[in-house]
C-alpha cells in the first residue's frame, strides 16, 4: 500500500508541476484568446485538488495497478496515454457538442496534453512503484 501513496504522491506532484508550467505559463495565451470570456480571474482550489485526486487515482486504478507485479514502464505508458486521451476527449467533445465557439484548435491541444501529461506522469510513478519493490523499502 505505501509503494502505491508513493506512486500517488509522485503522479500528483508531477502532474500539478506540469499543469502550473503548462496552464499558467505556455497555454494561458491559447485560453484566454478561445475561452477567456469563460475563464474565473482565480481558479478554485477545492474542485482543482478534486480533479487531481480523481484523476490521479484513475490512473493508478487504469494504468499502474494492472502492471504493478510487471517491471518496467511501457504498459503503463500506454494505458496512461489511453486514458488521458478518452478523458480529456470526452472533455473537449462535449464543449464542443454544447458550448458556443468552443475552439476546435483548442481541444485538440487540450487532448494532446492530457495524453502527454498523464503519461508521463503515471511513466515516473510506476517508476517510483518498480525502484520501491526491488528495494524492498516499502
Amino acid at each position: 500500500m505505501k509503494r502505491y501513496l508513493a506512486a500517488f504522491f509522485t503522479i500528483i506532484v508531477v502532474m500539478i508541476a506540469l499543469d502550473f508550467v503548462w496552464l499558467g505559463i505556455i497555454a494561458e495565451p491559447l485560453y484566454k484568446h478561445g475561452i477567456g470570456h469563460l475563464m474565473a480571474e482565480q481558479p478554485n482550489l477545492l474542485f482543482a485538488g478534486l480533479f487531481y485526486l480523481v484523476y490521479v487515482l484513475g490512473l493508478i486504478f487504469f494504468a499502474i495497478k494492472p502492471y504493478a507485479a510487471k517491471k518496467g514502464v511501457y504498459k503503463t505508458a500506454l494505458s496512461a496515454a489511453s486514458f488521458g486521451f478518452f478523458v480529456y476527449a470526452s472533455y473537449d467533445l462535449t464543449n464542443l457538442a454544447l458550448l458556443k465557439n468552443w475552439p476546435v484548435n483548442l481541444a485538440v491541444i487540450d487532448v494532446a496534453w492530457g495524453i502527454f501529461i498523464s503519461s508521463f506522469s503515471a511513466v515516473l510513478g510506476k517508476s517510483v512503484l518498480d525502484k520501491l519493490t526491488a528495494t524492498r523499502y516499502f
